[in-house]
């Protein structure tokens, strides 16, 4: 067999014709001659190389080679079904793959979101790539991703970044800690405490360098962690002060039971997370419906500490 010469419309001559059960039925219903009906199958039998029909009373019938290509035929009509069905979805968004990078902090964020979204869109897979900082920017310029989720997002013109949920940075100590009794403090007070940070160029690290800088001032003891789990962690193991965002912090309830969040003139800190995408790079449907999840479910949140 030839398949070189094999095409589509072939195949629907041929499929017309067992269908409807004689060539001048399937002329008809193709809007076709009858002759060239018959030399359509004609050529489909030589690319097949194997006669197609026979006739027994005047009835034509398949020959075995006839009924594997009409076998054939049907499965490739029903993929091509399927295949239009699919298209149709990702054009609307209801089905695809999304790719979705985010930095540390927000993983915190987006597990609730991410469930209720795979709940409305069982069809669309979300892959989740975590990462510090200087990985997901990397990720970012070589346009890796749909979506980015930043606190301080990359600067430049092929950035487009939306705000979608503030992220206030609190400092918090252990419970028994002698600030965690104070109704008020001034920073001043606390810069003989060893504050636990996370490494340069992570976000939180960013703003309170920046704040501190502002304010002229300037730590004595610190220690530096990777990751804001390790650094709560180390905050209820009596081992320093941290500054963490409201968003890593365990619901109020638990939160009194484990860390004292210190009420200190100028905190929390103010910052915002970013939804972010490459110019360059098209966002699919999938993922602009994700998109707009995300900014709908994280607007209706409420700092805990706040209310």
């Amino acid at each position: 067999m030839d398949q070189r010469h094999l095409s589509f419309r072939l195949l629907q001559v041929f499929r017309q014709v067992v269908q409807s059960g004689s060539i001048t039925g399937a002329s008809r219903l193709l809007h076709l001659t009858q002759p060239t009906v018959s030399l359509q199958l004609k050529k489909l039998s030589e690319v097949i190389g194997e006669p197609l029909f026979y006739y027994q009373q005047h009835k034509l019938q398949l020959t075995a080679a006839g009924e594997l290509l009409y076998q054939t035929a049907q499965d490739i009509d029903e993929r091509l079904t399927e295949l239009s069905q699919q298209l149709k979805q990702q054009r609307t968004g209801n089905s695809g793959t999304i790719s979705l990078a985010v930095v540390n902090t927000a993983q915190y964020l987006l597990p609730q979101i991410l469930a209720a979204f795979d709940h409305a869109y069982p069809a669309v897979q979300v892959t989740l790539h975590i990462g510090n900082r200087a990985r997901i920017l990397e990720r970012f310029e070589q346009q890796q991703d749909h979506l980015y989720l930043f606190s301080h997002p990359p600067r430049g013109d092929n950035v487009h970044a939306r705000s979608v949920v503030p992220n206030p940075l609190y400092i918090v100590a252990p419970r028994e800690h002698w600030a965690a009794k104070a109704d008020s403090l001034r920073f001043e007070q606390l810069t003989h405490e060893r504050f636990l940070l996370r490494e340069p160029g992570s976000a939180t690290r960013m703003t309170f360098d920046a704040w501190l800088s502002s304010q002229a001032t300037e730590l004595h003891h610190s220690m530096q962690m990777e990751t804001n789990e390790a650094i709560r962690l180390s905050v209820i193991a009596g081992l320093g002060l941290a500054v963490l965002s409201a968003h890593t912090l365990p619901p109020a309830t638990l939160l009194r039971q484990q860390l004292a969040v210190l009420k200190v003139a100028g905190f929390p800190l103010s910052s915002h997370w970013y939804l972010v995408q490459h110019a360059n790079k098209r966002l699919p449907q999938a993922a602009l419906k994700l998109q707009h999840f995300i900014e709908q479910h994280l607007s209706d949140w409420q700092d805990p500490l706040q209310q």
